[in-house]
């Protein structure tokens, strides 16, 4: 089990700008290959079918034919291994604190007054790979802060931890 109590930094406000400490579970990286992948087939496979039958479309789909052979593959094998270097996350007295993105990153810190619901969600791909997704919900108009790749028992753990503390945390989440 992962160990989500951390003390306060004693930064101004308590919270610590910093990098969150944990990583997500390997298995992550798996869901976000089939993701991937997913996105890609269908693209792949109306290439395929213009290729096949539409003749006069052969001499710009089968350039774009060979290259996604080769960046699909590609982007399923790179794209999983570096989200899985970029994504952290952690939740202590103060804060949720999440890392995410592979082009893109986003590092938010959501203080634990402002929250307002926590839940864990588990669809069909991340049962079967043994996932869940840890969502915080705050009083921001940027929304939810959204932790996949969780083992389920780290999850609940920390969904429970969490509902714990801002139940006994001042403030009014808004």
């Amino acid at each position: 089990m992962v160990n989500l109590a951390v003390p306060s930094s004693g930064a101004p406000g308590g919270v610590a700008l910093r990098p969150p400490r944990h990583r997500v579970e390997r298995r992550a990286m798996a869901l976000w290959a089939a993701r991937g992948l997913a996105f890609s087939a269908p693209l792949v496979g109306a290439l395929a079918v213009a290729f096949a039958f539409w003749s006069v479309s052969r001499p710009w789909t089968g350039p774009l034919l060979v290259a996604a052979a080769v960046l699909v593959p590609l982007h399923a094998v790179v794209m999983p291994l570096w989200r899985y270097r970029v994504h952290r996350w952690e939740s202590t007295e103060e804060a949720v604190f999440a890392a995410e993105g592979w082009i893109v990153r986003q590092w938010r810190i959501a203080p634990l007054s402002r929250i307002q619901t926590v839940d864990t969600v588990r669809g069909p791909v991340e049962q079967l790979l043994g996932l869940s997704t840890l969502v915080v919900t705050t009083a921001s108009s940027s929304g939810a802060i959204s932790i996949r790749g969780l083992d389920p028992a780290v999850a609940t753990e920390a969904a429970d931890r969490l509902a714990e503390i801002t139940r006994r945390t001042p403030g009014d989440a808004t």
